[in-house]
């Protein structure tokens, strides 16, 4: 595993793209993302005010039907650093809906994660980490290597 580097944030056409997901949620069509991808309402660290950001599904815990989410850009991420200040969140997964605590996963159980993703979705695991900037040769040691450098996020729903 290389790194190469950290892609800017978005802006303009891309943003708006990336964002067209959440309009889904509104209109009730959320289950049209199936279980790849939650929706998650959060609260906003300075402003208090309600966010929704949509994330891909990267694990569902069979046990604890917990969602993993990672977060691309890294720490800087504005609902990934929401989440720090308030972990208390909404999600909905194709039409349900529930509440939902965060928690954040060590270094180690990150690459363990990362490593269960490839070995399930192997090209898309590579895409994911050319768009997060690293460069993977697609063995599972570069996986790992790779998880232990993403952040991620727990999402326990609280029924």
């Amino acid at each position: 595993m290389r790194i190469i580097s950290t892609p800017p944030a978005p802006t303009g056409l891309t943003r708006t793209l990336f964002r067209l997901p959440i309009q889904l949620y509104r209109w009730r069509l959320g289950w049209l993302l199936g279980k790849r991808f939650v929706l998650v309402q959060h609260r906003g660290r300075n402003s208090g005010l309600r966010r929704r950001v949509v994330l891909e599904v990267i694990d569902i815990d069979p046990q604890t039907t917990a969602i993993i989410v990672a977060s691309g850009y890294g720490a800087r991420s504005h609902w990934y650093r929401n989440l720090r200040c308030e972990p208390e969140a909404t999600i909905q997964l194709g039409n349900r809906r529930t509440r939902a605590r965060t928690s954040f996963p060590s270094t180690a159980e990150g690459g363990l994660i990362m490593a269960r993703y490839a070995s399930r979705y192997p090209r898309t695991a590579k895409r994911l980490c050319r768009f997060m900037g690293f460069a993977v040769d697609g063995s599972t040691d570069d996986f790992t290597q790779v998880g232990e450098n993403i952040r991620f996020v727990r999402l326990t729903p609280q029924n």
